[in-house]
């Protein structure tokens, strides 16, 4: 039978080369391809196809949440395991509404990546079980992230701002003008009632859509 095919996008090389030699022990699956951001899973997608696209969604420039955006824009049946080390359970959130098919966190077992490459392939969805369990449990109580007032886009514009990035490069990340991107600015600021960037990442940390590593 032919094996699976994946493509690792992940912004540090070492974590992919992890992956990779996890994956390349299964009989079952092949890594065909890597890429180090968006932008690059974005341009490879064009020539290399793959069954699974298993992307870290916190990488530095476009990152992983508008590259899936624009992935599942372009192919409405692409495969895309989200990944991340964040705790919250707004990046999943976000990941999945963007057209991901499965999250994980970085944080599981070996094991359930393999597991979630394989669901994923057989058009199955795949969620890790204890953010499953916390969005179940986040949407029993009631209780809301203060981010989650946000639209998608204008979650986007927060978290690159909350990295310390300026409106000129978000400008070019998200490819938006540079008053779109004020006007989303401004809105953010009115809607968590912020009054400036430091205080995004404060918040941003606070809860744990962003570490001090990023």
């Amino acid at each position: 039978m032919p094996k699976l095919k994946v493509m690792l996008v992940d912004d540090h090389a070492v974590v992919r080369m992890g992956f990779k030699l996890l994956l390349q022990a299964c009989d079952d699956i092949e890594v065909v391809a890597e890429a180090d951001s968006g932008e690059a899973v974005c341009q490879a997608s064009e020539t290399v196809a793959a069954d699974v696209i298993v992307m870290d969604i916190a990488m530095p420039g476009m990152g992983g949440i508008e590259a899936i955006k624009r992935l599942t824009a372009k192919d409405s049946q692409v495969r895309i395991l989200a990944l991340s080390a964040h705790e919250d359970i707004s990046h999943p959130m976000r990941a999945l509404q963007a057209g991901a098919m499965g999250y994980l966190s970085k944080r599981s077992a070996p094991e359930a990546l393999i597991d979630a490459i394989r669901a994923l392939a057989k058009g199955q969805r795949y969620v890790d079980a204890q953010i499953a369990q916390r969005i179940a449990l986040r949407a029993i109580s009631g209780d809301k992230n203060p981010v989650e007032k946000l639209s998608a886009r204008e979650f986007e514009v927060f978290a690159q701002l909350a990295r310390g990035q300026s409106v000129a490069q978000i400008s070019d990340t998200l490819n938006l003008s540079g008053s779109t991107v004020g006007t989303h600015l401004y809105n953010i600021k009115q809607k968590l009632g912020l009054s400036n960037q430091a205080e995004m990442t404060l918040l941003a940390l606070r809860h744990g859509l962003i570490h001090v590593t990023d």
